[in-house]
């Protein structure tokens, strides 16, 4: 059975796709037809003499020539005048057609060009005898006479002015106008001239009286109008969806399809509207439907198949050519899917006169829906929301992801990928509305409303997390150091990042001038600590100095005090060099030192106190000389202290590390030894003023080695660092190899040369 089921969908499948083959064929054996339509030259339609007039100022330009015309013969307003006031009128170039003629009311013509002298009247009689006669007394009589075979005017104007001024009478005429054309110019001169007579701007120079003013136009200057005046409509083809080879083939085409549709499946053989292919919801099928005859009709369909036609579609396209073929490939397959998503939406819609009502109940997104909100939805029916939500969560995580990057984009790296996702979206959806064509307009009102929407969001988020922002900032304004600054502030995120900074600089310069007023107020106890011992001392053993009469002990109280004296001495000398170190008023005398010599003395010198503390140092210095740029006193310091500190703390019986290393630009030294007590201290504050190991402070020592140590390191721009690991103490000094300065190669090699001299 199965097989046969297959055998009959493969033979439906077969006749599907000659039917839409032949039907791709049939559209594009059009294509001439429609490269016809597209060739066809534009059809010119020129304008007839009449409707130049009618179109051109002409009209008006007349209507204001009365006047001027008038006023030549009159005088009544000064040529000079009217240019200064009125300007070049159009009329001046009109006038360059036309002859014209003015008369008074006997028919008799008025000009100013002659006056009446007896030469006037001599050469006036000799017109009337015929012997001579001038081209203006020929004028005046072929206006007046129009109807005369050689006098005859392609167009003739005749205005006549009563004795008040008022427009009498106007007659339009000429060999190039029918009667109709007559009446209607008639009638649009006398609306001009009754405007013009209405308006005191032009009529102010002079009203024109008992005269007729008339104007012809000979058949040259007609020709010389026309070329100036005459325009050229034209009307061209019909767009290609608009032509019949087009859209009738077309619709043709796809009433064919329609009835394949309907009337295969009634041949077993060739029923293929079971398959699951065709087992879609009526709204896609429709909305699919429609959307292939949108694109058909007015889509981008027409505007491809118009470019194949035209040789436009691919560069270098010829008839006949391999681009050519190409392109006409492209064609077919375009054709055949269209036509063949035609016919797949027409065999879906088939169903429902095969199911009848099951149809709607079953192949109708609607009532899938409304069963499922009812709660009487069927396990088919959970199955199409469950994958319809499936989509519609995956899009609004889609969306929520892009509006989450919107929400935070970081301005201070490259924005330019989002910047192009965001465009490129935007190409898209524009895209699809300009493929809706007409229906584009729709669309644009719906995207427009939908951007606005979002827009509306985007900004009242971000005014959302601009007032975290402020309050985060105003938190910190009023000294909440502990507040935590953690919520979303979105593209504000730098911002944020920094006020986190702001308030951990802030708490730090806190604890720090917390740190420094517990320190004052322990310094003060320290110093009086450390000074009151050994003045106690003194005091006692001065006034047992003074009674005591044997002398082996009066020599045993001097050395006591003797020794306390130096003790006092040596707390002294270090408080005045920590308190100068600290104000950065030591004053630093650098030369070439040999460190590692200068680490060898400082190690010898304190032998006796290493010997004192049973410690096996473990020296690994460079093997050759390491000249550096530094103060020799400070620099020797700084090793006799951390050497005597470690006399002082390190676990006896143990060995000690001092080890040299020369870099490139530096110089690292680090002493490692173990501890005799517990290292339970802050390493931070160890160097700090009167920190001392041991809290109980039974050892003798002012707490102020390591802090000397490490002021007289940095005063050398350089760094030490304490750091322990269980019972291991560690200190890390790092000198930079600072530059000689030219001044001081200078004076050494003045006073090497003076030494050379006095040598020879």
């Amino acid at each position: 059975m199965d097989t046969k089921l297959k055998n009959s969908h493969k033979r439906g499948i077969i006749i599907t796709v000659i039917l839409l083959a032949f039907c791709s064929v049939m559209m594009l054996s059009q294509y001439d037809s429609i490269r016809g339509a597209v060739e066809t030259a534009p059809t010119a339609y020129e304008a007839s003499f009449s409707d130049t007039l009618r179109e051109s100022s002409i009209g008006q330009d007349l209507a204001e020539g009365n006047y001027l015309v008038y006023n030549q013969y009159s005088h009544d307003t000064d040529p000079a005048d009217v240019l200064s006031d009125y300007g070049q009128r159009n009329f001046e170039l009109t006038a360059k057609y036309l002859d014209i003629g003015l008369y008074d009311a006997e028919g008799k013509p008025l000009t100013e060009a002659q006056p009446e002298t007896a030469e006037t009247d001599e050469k006036a009689t000799t017109s009337e005898t015929g012997d001579t006669e001038t081209k203006m007394s020929t004028t005046d009589r072929r206006l007046q006479e129009p109807d005369e075979e050689s006098a005859g005017y392609a167009f003739r104007a005749e205005y006549t002015f009563s004795a008040d001024g008022q427009l009498a009478g106007i007659q339009g005429d000429g060999t190039e106008l029918t009667p109709e054309e007559e009446y209607d110019l008639e009638n649009q001169f006398l609306a001009y001239a009754k405007q013009t007579e209405n308006d005191e701007y032009i009529s102010s120079i002079t009203s024109p009286q008992d005269v007729t003013v008339i104007y012809g136009m000979n058949a040259e200057n007609m020709d010389a109008f026309m070329e100036k005046n005459a325009w050229v409509e034209e009307e061209y083809p019909p767009d290609i969806e608009y032509t019949g080879a087009y859209r009738d083939t077309l619709e043709t085409l796809w009433v064919l399809v329609i009835l394949a549709a309907l009337l295969l499946p009634f041949r077993k053989k060739l029923d293929i509207s079971e398959m699951k292919l065709f087992d879609v919801p009526f709204e896609a099928a429709l909305l699919v439907w429609f959307l292939t005859a949108t694109v058909c009709l007015d889509g981008p369909v027409p505007y491809i198949v118009e470019h194949t036609v035209e040789d436009r579609l691919l560069p270098g396209m010829q008839m006949g050519n391999g681009i050519w073929l190409l392109a006409m490939a492209f064609n077919f397959a375009m054709w055949f899917v269209l036509i063949g998503v035609f016919f797949w939406a027409a065999t879906s819609l088939r169903a429902m006169f095969r199911m009848k009502g099951a149809y709607w109940r079953e192949r109708t997104l609607t009532a899938k829906l409304i069963r499922h909100y009812r709660g009487r939805g069927t396990e088919s029916d959970e199955e199409m929301v469950r994958k319809a939500g499936g989509v519609i969560r995956r899009m609004k995580a889609f969306f929520a992801r892009q509006y989450d990057a919107l929400q935070h984009i970081d301005f201070r790296e490259k924005t330019n990928r989002t910047i192009l996702k965001i465009v490129i979206i935007n190409y898209i959806i524009l895209a699809i509305v300009c493929f809706l064509w007409y229906y584009g307009a729709l669309a644009l009102i719906i995207y427009s409303v939908l951007l606005f929407l979002f827009l509306r969001k985007y900004v009242k988020d971000l005014q959302g997390k601009y007032q975290l922002l402020l309050k985060s900032t105003n938190q910190l304004a009023e000294g909440h150091l502990d507040v935590p600054i953690d919520e979303d502030v979105g593209i504000f995120e730098p911002i944020q990042d920094e006020l986190k900074k702001i308030q951990k600089g802030f708490k730090k310069a806190v604890d720090e001038e917390v740190k420094n007023e517990r320190m004052k107020t322990e310094l003060v106890t320290n110093v009086s600590h450390d000074l009151r011992t050994p003045l106690t001392a003194i005091i006692t053993y001065t006034d047992l100095l003074k009674n005591e009469k044997d002398e082996e002990k009066r020599k045993e109280y001097i050395e006591v005090l003797e020794k306390k004296n130096l003790r006092l001495k040596v707390l002294i000398e270090d408080l005045f060099e920590i308190s100068k170190a600290a104000s950065r008023s030591v004053a630093m005398h650098f030369m070439k030192v040999d460190i590692v010599d200068l680490i060898k003395q400082a190690g010898l010198e304190n032998d006796s106190k290493i010997k004192a503390a049973d410690l096996d140092f473990r020296w690994k210095l460079p093997d050759h000389k390491l000249i550096m740029w530094l103060d020799s006193q400070k620099t020797y310091r700084i090793f006799e202290n951390l050497i005597v500190n470690i006399t002082k703390y390190a676990m006896p019986h143990t060995r000690v590390y001092i080890e040299m290393e020369e870099r490139e630009n530096e110089v690292h030294i680090s002493m490692k030894n173990i501890s005799a007590s517990e290292l339970n201290f802050d390493t931070e504050e160890i160097t700090d003023r009167f920190v001392r190991g041991d809290a109980s402070r039974n050892t003798e020592g002012s707490g102020l080695g390591l802090a000397i140590a490490k002021s007289f390191v940095e005063l050398q721009h350089g760094s030490l660092k304490i750091s322990t690991e269980a019972d291991l103490f560690r200190a890390d000094i790092i000198l930079p190899k600072l530059p000689v300065p030219p001044e001081e190669e200078q004076r050494r090699q003045a006073e090497q040369e003076a030494g050379n001299g006095t040598e020879s």
